[in-house]
């Protein structure tokens, strides 16, 4: 049997199992035309986020390809619609992450709060001269409402780390109320409530129809011109050219984005030309043992799909 990782592997199972691997050794993206050639054939594809499977792909691997391991818990750079047609099974790697990219969105929610971004500049850049009142002042947890959108696995481990620097109120909104939000004292309100009442809005949910684009003008007009807005689930929940005028006019205080449209953002994209706003290069799950679990998981789904056998993580359709 054969196989691509970013990386595909054809294989022939019988009572010994042999794969062919053919692997990408390199951390930067492959190149398209190179993925469309080594995917030809194989029986499966082991991807990243940054692999766009797409019908084109899906077509170059040909009738042989039964089964689609993504190393990330998000899967919306696959075709979905096309690869449940075809009866090709998907792996994914939820869990897993959780802990890492609940731990970076505090991280984030705290550095854009409290302008630590800045302050390390001013360091730098010999801006300190002596202790002012109000200098680098930001915003503070202690007594805040906080807006999760999206009370998921993610959000929740989210708000269980938020708690404890004396957030007053936990505000979430979602499809549905959730059992588990009592835990931290959840109260799930309406959009419109969370947005309008929170001082931080922190975005976790997944990208479905209902959230493309969910944070546009509107969503920014509602917020309070002290709140602070931190994304971390998926780039396009945001229209970056709504949030930038947000940020820039003052309508809302800061932002932190984890995640943005492109990734890798422009150079010269207007956002970056604003202090507040920090902006990371998508490292939600980047710790060492995260990356190497989530490793494990994706080979092992791509195993279970070749041998026809249970997938640790599978997604259901």
């Amino acid at each position: 049997m054969r196989s691509v990782t970013t990386f595909s592997i054809n294989c022939e199972i019988s009572q010994f199992q042999r794969c062919e691997v053919s692997m990408w050794d390199s951390d930067e993206p492959i190149p398209r035309a190179e993925l469309l050639q080594r995917v030809q054939g194989a029986h499966g594809l082991l991807c990243l986020l940054s692999d766009k499977v797409d019908f084109e792909v899906l077509d170059a691997a040909g009738p042989n390809l039964k089964v689609i391991s993504t190393l990330s818990v998000g899967y919306d750079h696959l075709a979905m619609d096309e690869v449940k047609k075809r009866g090709i099974r998907v792996g994914y790697t939820p869990d897993v992450l959780t802990d890492a990219t609940a731990e970076l969105t505090v991280a984030l929610l705290l550095a854009t709060a409290r302008r630590l971004p800045e302050g390390i500049e001013e360091v730098k850049n010999g801006g300190w001269s002596s202790w002012k009142p109000l200098w680098l002042c930001g915003y503070g947890l202690s007594g805040s409402t906080v807006g999760v959108v999206g009370l998921g696995r993610i959000g929740m481990a989210i708000a269980r780390r938020l708690m404890p620097f004396g957030v007053k109120r936990l505000l979430y909104t979602g499809r549905a109320a959730k059992d588990y939000a009592s835990e931290v004292k959840g109260e799930f309100v309406p959009m419109d409530t969370l947005v309008s009442e929170s001082d931080f809005v922190v975005m976790s949910c997944s990208l479905t129809p209902e959230t493309l684009g969910l944070c546009d003008k509107a969503f920014f007009s509602k917020m309070k011109n002290t709140a602070v807005f931190v994304n971390t689930s998926r780039g396009t929940v945001v229209n970056q050219e709504d949030l930038y005028e947000a940020l820039s006019s003052g309508q809302i205080a800061a932002a932190g984005l984890d995640v943005t449209t492109p990734e890798p953002l422009p150079t010269d994209h207007p956002l970056l030309t604003l202090k507040n706003c920090v902006v990371l290069p998508h490292i939600g799950s980047a710790t060492y043992s995260t990356r190497g679990i989530m490793a494990a998981l994706a080979a092992q789904n791509l195993l279970g799909g070749l041998q026809g056998t249970d997938m640790p993580s599978e997604l259901a359709f």
